[in-house]
């Protein structure tokens, strides 16, 4: 719960005398290691350890800084022994599904929705005047690029991506990606998200922000023909070695960027090696106009169709946008069982065109709600997501398309199924992830309708609490 992540990479250097012991031990890579300690270096002013064939000693500077690092990793375990979430939770006179209760969590899940107000536990909410919602799910972005808010806006995507977005990119160091991270989820969890799909760089940094924070994440390993095979080859040591410090909060995905970032080979070879280890796959699809014209002009075929051929399509897929998709591509995604991330936000704010909802609902796929990065949003807020969705999918002059019911489905049900989280209903045995609403809040009265209150008429504001697998986090 309470922890520096550079003072434990010191003490576990130290405990075990070896950088490649520690980062086997830390579930981390060796780079990292060698980074953390470095930093702490330059921080303090002194070499810390000698390092000779393998083994790390620590130096006179390091044996003085090792009794300042003990006390400081003690007083975080002493607050984390104060403030340790609960393994019981009351959350006493709710309002869930138009009526009050009691609602008991229980080693992180519902386990009593008509619970005693005197139940025995370890923490109680008093939640006289709140509902409760499931918690939301963002099935794609990019954190970091919170650092690039307002950045570069108002411009064509592919000028955007080649002229101003990778130039900027290539600048940040993996301290700026953790700083970026860390604003990122910050601001997911204030605007009730408990989950984000994540494609970006120096994944170690996003990972520790994720456990600091206790919310879950679906960490990209991002792949592009422009990385040199000893990062390709570093990234796949990184996968098999991969212990998650988080106690299961994250899982590793294979992020293929875009088939125009990504050659036939190269696509063909990283959903075989995700497969092989059990993991997702995470890529742009369909985007743009100009992706499917050069798509068609490269390879003969429409993106979806192309991706099938390939063999690369299926229920292990999360495709990001799906903007320009024909009937026949909805069907083809749909008998393949992958599922689509929206992004209503981004698409219409790159001009990147309208989801297809007439096609694309029909179709049975699993439709989701992503946010995309700030730097094409220009925010996280996935409530904010679902009110655009569900208006743009009106626009074209059917009102009853895409009611607020099936668009908070999206968000919360569908988001949570995708990837095999045991959430997104408030029901016995699944995950507490909720989402504890004011209803006193000006936006939410009166209260005729709590789902669409939520959907067209909140905002961050109206969450008082968030909560992820039992723990409160906001």
């Amino acid at each position: 719960m309470f922890e520096d992540f550079k003072i434990n990479v010191f003490l576990q250097v130290a405990e075990c005398g070896s950088f490649t012991a520690a980062a086997r031990e830390l579930g981390v890579s060796q780079p990292a290691i060698s980074q953390n300690i470095a930093e702490i270096e330059r921080s303090v002013g002194a070499k810390l350890f000698n390092r000779s064939r393998g083994n790390a000693v620590l130096t006179e500077k390091g044996e003085l800084f090792m009794k300042h690092a003990l006390q400081i990793r003690n007083s975080y375990r002493m607050a984390a022994e104060t403030f340790a979430s609960p393994k019981s939770l009351l959350i006493r006179n709710v309002v869930h599904n138009g009526r009050k209760c009691n609602i008991l969590v229980k080693d992180g899940r519902f386990a009593d929705l008509q619970a005693s107000s005197e139940a025995s536990v370890d923490r109680i909410i008093e939640a006289e005047g709140l509902a409760i919602l499931p918690a939301m799910y963002n099935t794609h972005t990019h954190a970091a690029m919170s650092l690039l808010r307002g950045y570069a806006d108002d411009m064509p995507l592919q000028k955007w991506l080649t002229e101003y977005i990778w130039p900027y990119e290539d600048k940040l160091t993996p301290a700026d990606i953790a700083e970026g991270s860390r604003y990122a989820v910050s601001e997911m969890i204030d605007s009730g998200t408990v989950f984000f799909n994540d494609m970006y760089f120096e994944v170690d940094q996003t990972i520790d922000v994720v456990k600091e924070a206790g919310i879950r994440a679906a960490i990209g390993i991002t792949v592009m023909d422009m990385h040199s095979k000893a990062m390709t080859e570093a990234k796949n040591k990184f996968i098999k070695e991969f212990v998650d410090p988080t106690g299961g909060l994250v899982n590793l995905v294979m992020a293929p960027h875009a088939i125009y970032t990504v050659c036939k080979e190269n696509l063909i070879k990283r959903a075989a090696f995700a497969r092989d280890h059990g993991m997702k796959l995470h890529i742009h699809l369909s985007e743009t106009a100009t992706e499917v014209a050069d798509c068609v002009r490269d390879h003969g075929m429409t993106p979806v169709r192309y991706l099938d051929s390939i063999g690369f399509l299926g229920p292990d897929v999360i495709a990001a946008h799906c903007v320009h998709v024909d009937k026949e591509e909805w069907d083809i995604l749909a008998k393949r069982g992958v599922t689509v991330s929206h992004c209503p936000c981004s698409n219409m704010k790159l001009g990147s065109g309208r989801f297809p909802y007439e096609l694309a609902i029909p179709s049975g796929v699993r439709i989701t709600l992503g946010t995309d990065g700030c730097s094409s949003n220009n925010n996280l807020d996935l409530r904010e997501e679902m009110k655009f969705a569900a208006l743009l999918a009106k626009v074209n002059g059917d009102p009853t398309l895409l009611p607020a019911e099936e668009v908070f489905k999206w968000a919360t049900r569908n988001g949570a199924e995708a990837f095999g989280i045991n959430a997104g209903e408030i029901a016995l045995g699944r995950d507490a992830d909720a989402l504890l609403i004011n209803l006193s809040d000006p936006r939410m009265v009166p209260c005729h309708n709590l789902i669409s209150n939520f959907v067209y008429s909140a905002d961050s504001s109206c969450i008082r609490h968030v909560l992820c697998a039992g723990r409160v986090v906001k």
